[in-house]
């Protein structure tokens, strides 16, 4: 466990959460792939954790949404709650922790570029707030980890993540269109990097990288609302 503790020590410190319970820890930091191929009995993947977390996440940022918008209603409400929680959303959040970095893999994921595959990022950021909630006995460390790393700069991220249906409305609203384009796609085909471009009535207004297509547009819709909303100051 010594080296699990000096290896896991910058990440303990940048959430501000030190475990008592490092199998906890452990568990939601190790892939199937990892524990099935080391053949160590004892070790879980982060599976259970992962499943304890998404409970615990859909309870607290519902709790907030609850809170923070008493004017909107239950479907609202869904669909904001989808746009915060969802696998872009917390992989992002989990990149931002580099939470990629300590990651156990087996050598056939690691092969397959699985340190970055959103899903994985995503379902070890729940698994870890699953063990978070545990070791500490209580909702409370689990919240915080919640409001500041998942929950925090609500505006910037429903931008982001609603980015493509926002830029479509309000150019819409002027009469012009918006429409996409994929510039370059480089790196090794399982990890794929691609570039996009978003065209307002064919003029290149923005551009975005992401590891789908579909990303690299809204990352392309969201820089170029950040340049419309500089062009109005």
């Amino acid at each position: 466990m010594g080296d699990l503790t000096i290896r896991t020590a910058p990440l303990e410190e940048r959430i501000g959460y030190h475990f008592k319970d490092r199998y906890l820890l452990e568990c939601a930091l190790t892939h199937a792939s990892y524990a099935n191929e080391q053949k160590i009995r004892r070790l879980k993947d982060y599976e259970r954790l992962e499943f304890l977390g998404d409970a615990v996440l859909e309870m607290l940022s519902s709790e907030f949404l609850y809170s923070q918008y008493p004017e909107k209603r239950e479907g609202q409400l869904s669909k904001l709650r989808a746009s915060l929680v969802c696998e872009p959303s917390l992989a992002y959040c989990a990149r931002d922790l580099e939470l990629e970095k300590y990651i156990r893999l087996g050598k056939g994921e690691e092969a397959c570029g699985g340190r970055q595959n959103d899903a994985i990022i995503a379902d070890v950021c729940e698994a870890l707030l699953g063990a978070i909630y545990l070791d500490s006995g209580s909702i409370e460390e689990a919240r915080r980890f919640v409001l500041q790393f998942i929950l925090s700069d609500l505006e910037g991220k429903l931008l982001f993540y609603d980015a493509k249906t926002i830029l479509q409305e309000r150019i819409q609203k002027n009469g012009g269109t918006v429409t996409y384009e994929i510039l370059r796609e480089e790196g090794p085909v399982h990890q794929p990097v691609y570039e996009a471009a978003a065209l307002i009535n064919g003029t290149r207004a923005g551009i975005g990288t992401g590891r789908s297509k579909k990303m690299a547009e809204q990352q392309a819709a969201y820089q170029t609302l950040l340049s419309l909303k500089e062009q109005k100051r």
